[in-house]
Parts: structure tokens; C-alpha cells; sequence
């Protein structure tokens, strides 16, 4: 069965897996441009979240509580959602993995910062490669371009990857890019662009730059479900 894949804006997507479903990065109802999803609807299995900023966990607590879906992230986020009452969170670090039946997650560096609205440490920021016996992908959180993605495809085949594309607080376009070859995957969704100004790219720059590459990009409307 292919992943059936859900934009919900920003770097916010659920990804449906082997009859369960995955939750990354809950940002929605701060976002205007996502104004006509009701966040009550959404009922993940598991939620996965790369770093601590705000514009990452907005709705994490009220999803989280709605949905009872198991929390995986670094475990300062983890610690930090018992204090909110959400006990039933998995704190991972870089380099390791686990096996959740369904799918195994390995988590992965990303180059960014990390730390909740407070200014307290939220770890370290990081990114998640999902693999089924169908499929396996890269969701990169917030990240540059960085050297370590070429380890990737040392241990995994990557049908697609979530990349952030928007720049000034990620890899922008170019990087994207890049990144896409050290990763060895062709087929890129986009992620973290348009949400806020520093962040608005040109569409068509970004299609003609993944297409020169060879590549396929998917910028995804919000709201929209598809499948891969």
C-alpha cells in the first residue's frame, strides 16, 4: 500500500503508513494560511517532532491529548510534554532507532537550532528516516545543507523525502537541491516555504531548478491528501 501523505501547512504533515498514522511537526492553528482545518479532526497514532520552536509544536499538546498518539522526539521534548501531562512519550537521540512494528524510525541530525518558547534547551533538532518493507523516506525538519545526509543512502533507498526549501531559517532552493543528490532521492516534497515572508519563494524558480537537476518536486497545497 502506498504512504497516503496530508499537508496541513508550514512543515506539518501526516503520513498514513500500514493502516496506522504518523503526525510530524504540529503547527496549524497559528497558521492563517491553514484556517480551514479543525485540528479536533486530526487523530494521529504517533507523533514525531524534530525540535522545540514553536512553529514545530504549536498543537502538539492539544493533539497529543485529543488523540493519546505516543510522542517521539528528543528527550528534553518528551520530559518537557510530562510536565503538560502527556506521559506516554518515546525520547530517542541521534543515531538511534526504533522498531514500532509497522515501521522503523532512525532519527538523524539536522543543523538548526532547537529550544522551546521560553529560550530552554529543547535538545538538539533533528530529522526522521521511516522505513516499511514497502517504502522508505526522510523527513529533515529544519536543517542546512549538511555533509552528513551522504550517510543516508549508506543504509537507506529513499522513494521521497520532505525537504525545507523556504531559506533564511533553513536551506533554501538551491541547497534543497543539493541535498537532494547527497541523499541520492529524486522525488522531493517541499516544506517550511510561504508561511511567513522571510520564507516565500517562487514556485516556478523551484520547479525549474528540481526539473534542471532531474528531480521531482511536489509543493502540496494545504489541506491536500495524495499518495506516493
Amino acid at each position: 500500500m502506498r504512504p497516503k501523505i496530508t499537508y496541513y501547512g508550514h512543515s506539518c504533515f501526516s503520513v498514513e503508513l500500514n493502516g496506522k498514522s504518523i503526525l510530524f511537526d504540529p503547527f496549524i492553528t497559528p497558521n492563517p494560511n491553514a484556517s480551514m482545518i479543525d485540528i479536533s479532526t486530526i487523530q494521529p497514532d504517533f507523533i514525531l517532532v524534530t525540535h522545540g520552536h514553536g512553529d514545530h509544536t504549536a498543537d502538539l499538546v492539544p493533539i497529543a491529548k485529543q488523540s493519546k498518539a505516543q510522542v517521539i522526539s528528543a528527550y528534553e521534548i518528551t520530559e518537557w510534554l510530562s510536565g503538560q501531562g502527556i506521559e506516554n512519550g518515546l525520547p530517542m537521540n541521534i543515531g538511534g532507532s526504533i522498531n514500532l512494528g509497522f515501521c522503523t524510525i532512525k532519527m538523524v541530525k539536522a543543523e538548526h537550532s532547537s529550544s522551546f518558547s521560553d529560550g530552554s534547551y529543547a535538545g538538539n533538532a533533528a530529522g526522521f528516516i521511516i522505513q516499511t518493507s514497502e517504502s522508505s523516506f526522510y523527513y529533515a525538519g529544519d536543517t542546512a545543507l549538511t555533509l552528513d545526509m551522504q550517510l543516508i543512502p549508506l543504509s537507506f533507498n529513499l522513494d521521497f523525502a520532505f525537504l525545507p526549501i523556504g531559506d533564511n531559517f533553513t536551506m533554501g532552493i538551491e541547497d534543497a537541491v543539493k541535498s537532494s543528490k547527497l541523499i541520492d532521492c529524486k522525488k522531493i516534497i517541499g516544506m517550511h516555504f510561504d508561511t511567513f515572508p522571510p520564507i516565500e519563494i517562487d514556485h516556478k524558480y523551484a520547479y525549474d531548478q528540481f526539473s534542471g537537476a532531474g528531480l521531482t518536486l511536489i509543493l502540496p497545497l494545504i489541506n491536500q491528501t495524495f499518495e506516493l
